[in-house]
């Protein structure tokens, strides 16, 4: 007899946030197995100290209900502040374009402000992003860098939006290029 697959009906998104140590992810991943759900996707970062979590859960209605009802001993037994909201699946729309956006700059204050601004102002939406802050080699120049996935519409002429965005980004002395994701 055949194992029946896990049933993702129903969705659930898992933050956590707490001290970092080892095995969170060992016993949070035990947790959604034990309660009969199964991971969909996932981000981890340690952030300073931090250990910090978001992840998007599926399985039937009872087995999100178990897994939810176990979050407050999680919380407990982990040192973890966890919030939990349910979801659905994200619609797609056949018309949007990803591409990835990469800038690299002197640190500034801004950067993300300027950036999330632009491509607000054009309704594009930012799917990830993640940035970080480090010294230059040889000089120990504080840099920071940026990395974006973007959903840009189809009916926005990608040779304009690239214009813009180059003009924008040397107006702010950020070294950029936008281009799209291969999948």
């Amino acid at each position: 007899m055949s194992e029946q697959p896990i049933t993702r009906n129903k969705q659930l998104v898992l933050s956590a946030l707490g001290e970092d140590r080892p095995g969170i992810i060992d016993e949070l991943s035990r947790c959604v197995l034990d309660s009969g759900c199964s991971i969909l996707d996932s981000r981890m970062a340690v952030l300073g100290g931090d250990f910090a979590l978001l992840l998007q859960v599926g399985g039937n209605w009872n087995n999100i209900a178990r897994l939810e009802n176990q979050t407050g001993g999680l919380e407990e037994r982990l040192g973890l502040k966890i919030t939990t909201r349910h979801s659905t699946a994200r619609e797609t729309s056949g018309d949007l374009l990803p591409y990835g956006v990469d800038v690299v700059a002197l640190d500034q204050p801004g950067i993300v402000h300027n950036l999330a601004r632009f491509f607000s102002q054009r309704q594009i939406n930012i799917q990830e992003m993640v940035t970080a802050c480090y010294a230059a080699a040889h000089s120990g120049t504080p840099m920071f860098s940026v990395h974006l996935t973007v959903d840009i519409p189809a009916t926005i002429q990608i040779s304009t939006l690239r214009e813009e965005f180059m003009d924008f980004c040397d107006q702010l002395n950020l070294d950029a290029i936008i281009e799209p994701l291969k999948a």
